[in-house]
C-alpha cells in the first residue's frame, strides 16, 4: 500500500502553482494524493506570510497536526515550505528561523521552495486552465511588502522554456493559461542585462525613500535559444530608463500558439505598464480584457510612504490610456487600508479614486505589519484595527458587493 500525501496551500496563485510542482514530486516518489489531511503520511504546508492573520492560521494548523501526530503517529512527517521558510532562509541573522522553529517545534522539515525546481512537471487539477510562473521574487521594495524577503530578488524563467510549456499544454488539451509573477511587466530584465545590472534595491533613509540613478545600457536585441532575436521594450519612468522587459514579446508569442484560446496574467506593476504592452493586448483578442492593476492607495502621500513609484494622477492617466486603446477593458486592483499614518483625508482620496476608476473587483486588505520590511523598521502601525475594519467595509460595499450582486442578476 503506497504512502499518502496531502498539501495545504495558503496564499496567492503563485503558491498554488508551487504546490502543483510539489505534488508532482511526490507522485514521482510513489506517493498517492489524499483529500483528507487526517489520513496523510506526509503533510506539506505551503505557507503565506503576506498578512499576519494568514501566518497565525498556519501556526494553528501545524500545532494541531503535531498534537495528532503525537497521539496517533500520523502524519509521519510534517513539512513546511513556501514564504515563511523563504523568509527564514534569507534572514542572515538566523533570528526568524529560530522563531519559527520555536513556534512550530514539531515540524520535521523546513523545505525551501527553490529545492522543488521546474524539472517536475506540475500535477494540475484543472484540465482546461493552467497557471504558468514566468518569474519568481521581486525587485520592487514597497515598504509594506514582505515578498522581496520571502521570495528574494526577481528571477525570470527561460523565454523558450515558458513558450515550450505553453505549446505542450495546448497539445494536452489546455485552452486557458495565466502567466504568474510578482511583477510580470518586468519579466526578462535580468535575462537581458544580467541580474547584477538590474536596479534591484532602493535606498531608504529613516522616513522616506531616496532614489539613486542607475544607468542601464540600451539593448537593441535579445537572442533566444531558438535563434530568433526579440527586441526588449525599454520602460521609462520619471524620465529615465528603468528596465528592459521581454514581457510584451513573450505575451505576443504565446498568443501565436494555435490551440490556446485565452491568455491572462498577474500581477502588473503600474509604473512598468508600457505602451508596447497596451498595443500587444489590443492586437490580440486572446488576451484578457480584465487587467489586474494594483493601486494600493489613492493618496499621493501614502503612495510615497509605501514607496510606490507613481502618483494617483499617473495611475488614473494610465487607466484612461488603456481604456482609450482597449474600450472593452475592465480593471481589478489591490488596496491596503490603514497603512501607517493614513489620515481620514488620505483614506477619502482612495475612496474618490475608486469611484472615479470603477473597478470590477478589488482585493482589499487591512494593513498588517510584516517583519523585515521598511515599514516595520521606520513607521508605526498606528491606525486602530477598528478603524481599519470600517475603512475596509466601506470600500467593500463600494466595489465588491455591487459587482457581486450584478453578476448574480446576470446569471
Amino acid at each position: 500500500m503506497s504512502k499518502k500525501y496531502y498539501i495545504q496551500t495558503f496564499g496567492c496563485q503563485q503558491n498554488v502553482a508551487d504546490s502543483e510542482r510539489i505534488a508532482s514530486y511526490y507522485q514521482t516518489q510513489g506517493f498517492t494524493r489524499t483529500d483528507n489531511i487526517l489520513y496523510a503520511d506526509h503533510v506539506v504546508i505551503n505557507t503565506c506570510m503576506i498578512r499576519e492573520m494568514a501566518e497565525n492560521r498556519i501556526y494553528g494548523l501545524v500545532n494541531n497536526l503535531v498534537k495528532k501526530k503525537k497521539k496517533d503517529n500520523i502524519p509521519k512527517k510534517i513539512i513546511v515550505t513556501g514564504c515563511i521558510v523563504g523568509m527564514a532562509v534569507r534572514d542572515k541573522t538566523g533570528k526568524y528561523l529560530s522563531q519559527i522553529r520555536r513556534k512550530m517545534s514539531g515540524v520535521d522539515e523546513f523545505l525551501p521552495i527553490e529545492e522543488i525546481g521546474f524539472d517536475h512537471v506540475p500535477l494540475r487539477n484543472d484540465i482546461i486552465h493552467a497557471w504558468i510562473p514566468i518569474s519568481n521574487g521581486c525587485n520592487n521594495f514597497c515598504t509594506f511588502c514582505v515578498v522581496p524577503f520571502s521570495r528574494g530578488r526577481e528571477i525570470s524563467r527561460s523565454y523558450k522554456e515558458i513558450l515550450d510549456e505553453c505549446i505542450d499544454l495546448s497539445k494536452k488539451g489546455y485552452r486557458k493559461i495565466t502567466l504568474l509573477g510578482m511583477n510580470v511587466n518586468s519579466y526578462g530584465a535580468d535575462l537581458v542585462v544580467g541580474s547584477k545590472n538590474v536596479q534591484v534595491l532602493r535606498d531608504f533613509d529613516r522616513t522616506y525613500f531616496n532614489r539613486k540613478k542607475h544607468e542601464l545600457k540600451y539593448v537593441k536585441g535579445y537572442r533566444l535559444p531558438d535563434g530568433r532575436t526579440v527586441r526588449p521594450v525599454h520602460v521609462k519612468h520619471l524620465n529615465r530608463l528603468r528596465i528592459p522587459t521581454l514581457f510584451p514579446s513573450l505575451l505576443s508569442d504565446i498568443c501565436k500558439v494555435d490551440l490556446i484560446e485565452h491568455v491572462d496574467f498577474m500581477s502588473s506593476n503600474p509604473w512598468d505598464f508600457s505602451n508596447e504592452l497596451i498595443e500587444v493586448i489590443k492586437r490580440n483578442p486572446k488576451i484578457t480584457r480584465q487587467i489586474h492593476l494594483p493601486v494600493q492607495s489613492g493618496s499621493n502621500e501614502v503612495l510615497k510612504r509605501m514607496n510606490r513609484w507613481y502618483t494617483r494622477e499617473q495611475y488614473i492617466n494610465l487607466i484612461e490610456k488603456i481604456r482609450t486603446r482597449i474600450p472593452d477593458v475592465k480593471f481589478s486592483t489591490d488596496i491596503i487600508v490603514g497603512f501607517c499614518g493614513e489620515t481620514e483625508k488620505e483614506y477619502n482620496q482612495t475612496v474618490e479614486l475608486v469611484k472615479q476608476v470603477g473597478f470590477c473587483k478589488a482585493y482589499i486588505a487591512m494593513y498588517s505589519d510584516r517583519p523585515m520590511t521598511v515599514a516595520h523598521k521606520v513607521f508605526k502601525d498606528d491606525v486602530p484595527h477598528k478603524l481599519k475594519k470600517q475603512r475596509w467595509q466601506i470600500l467593500e460595499e463600494i466595489i465588491n458587493i455591487p459587482n457581486l450582486t450584478l453578476k448574480k442578476n446576470i446569471c
